[in-house]
């Protein structure tokens, strides 16, 4: 045997085979590995599938038009024909209106124009709309609908992650509750699509999903999606050859990332820059494989490269995304258009955006084309970064050419009312054919659905709102609306309009102010000019003023040219025609009187706001402008040095504020105002001039006590019994010391006590309580309740505890307690009506200091909202007198401010421009 050999005996034969096996197996992977790969057909074709796909712009597919029934039509829904209806299409950019039929079938709009109804026989239902208003269903394009829902309980809100400020993979779609009860509210306003996008505590918080807001035989979210992505769960295959739906996202800049992750402005941005440039590596690594895939190189190809959290991020860089940006300020919006020019994507619309209007080349800058911008119409200044917003805002974008959308971020404003923005919007400014569209046409457009929602037009969605009047006049309120095809309001409850309602409201000329909040870089002075000693108001049609607690109207002009108001130093001293009130006699020589036209218009009492602080902040979220809270007594300790002291809201009055000018300027010349506070507390109200510019001026304090004020809540650490026993000692046996005085004085019922609460059950309680005491007291307790949403519960036994109720115009259930509202008209008569049927006396509230300027326009659409059951002048009291008498307030009448507004329209209260205020107390006219 030689060196180098291998001999193998018999015995050892097995294992020499399982050997050179073993070296056969490892020689042929070696020579597999160095062998080119090659695809499988199948597996090739996939890839260039998958690669061609990347380039598909998203859409509906060449054929969608010619469909014959919706995706979502529920199967056994009847056709309907609308007749005789007055349709705003949305076409021609809003302009294009036709009287005439809408027939609906199969999910879908089949024709506009004028139809027979042989062909359907019995099935149709065949509703005649007498000449009103039809338009497409509402699109809110910026929700949190079934994400944050109502009323609000712990187990349920999940509109934000504070996982990361980069949350790409997050989706709205997997927090949406379908047990909201803001559903059937917000379609009883006319909303019929949603896009419910996640909250903005994150610089990227998510993936944002379309809704329609019908209910489904399946009851799912997944079922309630409008035109979900195809690859929704990645799992699932798609078909590639058609083009891909949109994908949504929403992301943050500013104070909220900021302020959830103790952040600056510059952490945020680069964390946007760095998730960018991740999206971005990811994506070039597609497309060298796609190269290569279209090149037919296929040897060592592998997996497609992607990455399922950040593929949704990949995708808004391949412009497949509508991004919908939380964004207000110039610094910030130049951020994010530096952003997206980085990195090459566009941008849909930008959200909330109080500066947008005085930044708008900045805005044109954006990669590809100038984003949307949808906004809040009167709701601003609640913090630093929204403090220069205008009413003015989507006037002067329309006018520089970008689209308009008006938005709910609902629950924040209740998205039953998104077209009260519209009208708002309308008011001051925005062409009446962009403000409807602002909330339809438009707002689908920007969604990426104008191919089938936002329209009344063939073959799109059957989505239509029948109004009770114009659109755009204020409380339109829908008698019928359609999802889908399918009618949502059982038994509507109906209000009858007046005539004039059908047509287009008249709107006031406010061109000075837009061109003033331009000039003033978004804070224009809104300090009246103080009128001439006598100033004589001409073309007055009528005059109402306050007498003996109530509100009446002593003069109504019988002749074309009006009548004559003279006033000297903020005091009626005439009031006729000019033969009576323009001699030398009324007039005098001691000064030269200033003429004011009215044009049509009316003096009317001024009215009075009551709910927020207002005159307690200047900007809600930023504590250093701020009085603050109150100590609340059961939860925290009180220091030692307060004793047995009460807080006083007079102590902390901040004038001057832009809230409390722009509600002085609007007619609302008095504010109550309650010490700010959490949970349970005790304190005192007091009255001032919202016009007055420091304590010490002259009327500045109009009372400076008002009421005794509580709260009873359930929110609260000690438990509501805790706090109605707390109450009923404090009445029953008040303590020694400032605040032992105030009690003693509600006890014998010289002094008003006002309530904060809103739950039927604790109402029902103070009641008893309220007998606890007269029983024992021998007196008669002055108990107001505030907030109140379910007094209407207990509407009878109200009246006969002679309890008066001041009420939020438009309820909404915020809170578990909150939950059972009277909501109105198209659901409900108003609580308003019910409380007042058992002469309840009532007043309206208003719950964030914004909101003080809108008053007129609560107490005008509360009186529409009771179907003719106010007279003008007990509409006035609704804002003026009754929410003095519950508060305690006492207003001589004739030093009593008056209001001077401009003539827009019959029948309509409040919707004139206020020109002027005469204010006998602070002995002065002031015009605007």
């Amino acid at each position: 045997m030689e060196k180098g050999y291998l001999t193998f005996t018999r015995a050892n034969e097995p294992r020499s085979k399982i050997l050179l096996l073993l070296i056969v197996v490892l020689l042929s992977c070696a020579f597999a590995f160095n062998k080119p790969y090659h695809f499988p057909a199948r597996n090739a074709h996939l890839a260039l599938q998958r690669c061609r796909s990347l380039k598909q712009a998203p859409g509906p597919p060449p054929n969608f038009h010619r469909r014959r029934q919706s995706d979502r039509f529920a199967p056994g829904t009847k056709p309907t024909l609308i007749r005789n209806a007055m349709i705003w299409t949305g076409l021609n950019n809003g302009t294009k209106t036709v009287h005439g039929d809408i027939l609906l079938d199969k999910g879908l709009i089949m024709g506009v124009g004028h139809f027979g109804t042989a062909s359907y026989g019995s099935d149709l239902t065949v509703i005649d709309a007498r000449g009103r208003w039809v338009t497409p269903g509402i699109v809110d394009i910026h929700s949190h609908l079934g994400d944050a829902p109502s009323p609000a309980l712990d187990g349920a809100e999940d509109d934000n992650s504070i996982k990361g400020t980069i949350l790409p993979w997050m989706r709205s779609l997997d927090g949406l509750n379908t047990h909201d009860d803001s559903y059937a509210l917000s379609i009883s306003g006319g909303v019929t699509t949603s896009l419910v996008l996640p909250g903005s505590a994150d610089a990227i918080g998510g993936q944002a999903y379309v809704i329609k807001l019908r209910k489904t035989a399946e009851r799912s979210p997944s079922s309630m999606l409008l035109e979900p992505p195809y690859q929704i769960n990645a799992s699932e295959p798609w078909d590639a050859s058609l083009p891909p739906r949109w994908r949504h996202m929403k992301h943050a800049c500013g104070e909220n990332p900021s302020r959830v992750y103790s952040a600056t402005r510059m952490d945020t941005i680069w964390a946007f820059r760095e998730a960018y440039n991740k999206a971005t590596q990811i994506m070039k690594q597609q497309d060298e494989y796609c190269s290569k895939v279209e090149a037919g190189d296929l040897q060592g190809l592998g997996d497609f490269p992607e990455d399922l959290q950040w593929e949704s991020l990949v995708d808004v860089l391949r412009g497949k995304v509508k991004v919908n940006i939380h964004c207000y300020e110039a610094v910030d919006l130049d951020g994010l258009v530096r952003l997206s020019n980085e990195f090459k994507f566009p941008i849909a619309a930008f959200h909330h955006a109080s500066e947008t209007y005085l930044t708008p080349e900045l805005l044109k800058r954006a990669y590809d084309k100038p984003p949307a911008i949808a906004l809040f119409a009167t709701n601003a200044r609640y913090k630093r970064e929204s403090y220069r917003g205008s009413e003015f805002a989507p006037r002067i974008l329309a006018e520089n050419g970008f689209t308009v959308l008006m938005k709910s971020d609902h629950p924040v404003l209740d998205s039953r009312h998104l077209l009260y923005e519209a009208q708002q919007a309308h008011y001051y400014g925005l062409p009446e054919n962009l403000a409807l569209a602002a909330i339809t046409s438009n707002s689908a457009e920007v969604m990426g659905m104008g191919h089938r929602i936002g329209h009344v037009r063939k073959g799109w969605d059957a989505d239509l709102v029948i109004w009770d009047s114009h659109p755009l006049a204020l409380g339109a309120t829908p008698i019928q609306v359609f999802i889908d095809g399918i009618s949502q309001l059982e038994s509507p409850y109906i209000s009858d309009k007046p005539p004039a309602f059908q047509k287009s409201p008249k709107v006031p000329n406010f061109d000075k102010e837009t061109q003033l909040t331009l000039e003033y870089d978004g804070l224009p002075p809104l300090r009246s000019i103080q009128g001439a000693e006598i100033v004589v108001f001409t073309n007055v049609s009528n005059i109402f003023v306050r007498s003996s607690g109530t509100v009446r109207e002593i003069y109504s002009a019988t002749a074309i040219a009006g009548g004559v108001v003279v006033s000297r130093n903020g005091r009626l001293t005439c009031t006729g025609d000019q033969s009576t009130c323009l001699t030398d006699a009324v007039l005098g020589s001691d000064s030269e009187p200033f003429f004011v036209d009215l044009k049509g218009g009316s003096i009317e009492p001024a009215l009075t706001s009551y709910g927020a602080p207002l005159g307690l902040e200047h900007i809600n979220q930023e504590p250093s402008t701020n009085d603050g809270f109150a100590f609340e007594p059961l939860s925290h300790r009180v220091p030692k040095i307060l004793g047995g002291s009460i807080v006083r809201a007079v102590d902390g009055l901040l004038f001057d504020t832009r809230d409390a000018l722009y509600a002085y300027r609007a007619g609302v010349t008095t504010g109550i105002t309650a010490p700010s506070h959490y949970g349970f507390f005790f304190g005192l109200g007091t009255a001032f001039s919202t016009g007055a510019s420091h304590k010490l001026e002259n009327g500045a304090v109009v009372q400076e006590v008002t009421a005794l004020h509580t709260a009873i809540g359930f929110d609260d650490t000690p438990s509501v019994s805790t706090q109605i026993a707390t109450l009923r000692k404090l009445l029953m046996t008040p303590p020694e010391g400032p605040a032992g005085v105030w009690f003693r004085k509600v006890s014998e019922g010289s002094l008003t006590l006002v309530v904060e609460v809103h739950n039927a059950d604790v109402i029902a309680t103070l009641l008893n309580l309220k007998g606890e005491v007269e029983a024992a007291k021998s007196s008669q307790i002055k108990l107001t309740i505030s907030g109140a949403n379910e007094a209407h519960l207990l509407a009878e036994y109200l009246g006969k505890a002679k309890v008066g109720v001041l009420l939020f115009p438009r309820p909404f259930p915020t809170t578990w307690d909150r939950r059972r509202i009277a909501p109105g008209p198209p659901l409900s008569s108003n609580a308003v009506q019910k409380l007042m049927a058992h002469n309840v006396t009532v007043g309206l509230m208003i719950a964030e200091i914004w909101e003080a300027r809108n008053l007129p326009f609560d107490v005008a659409w509360t009186s529409l909202d009771v179907n003719g059951t106010l007279s003008k002048e007990e509409a006035f009291t609704l804002g003026s007198v009754n929410v003095e008498k519950l508060l305690g307030a006492e207003l001589e009448a004739q030093d009593a401010d008056l209001v001077a507004r401009e003539f827009t329209g019959k029948d309509m209260l409040f919707q004139g421009r206020a020109v002027g205020i005469l204010s006998p107390r602070r002995g002065v006219v002031e015009l605007f």
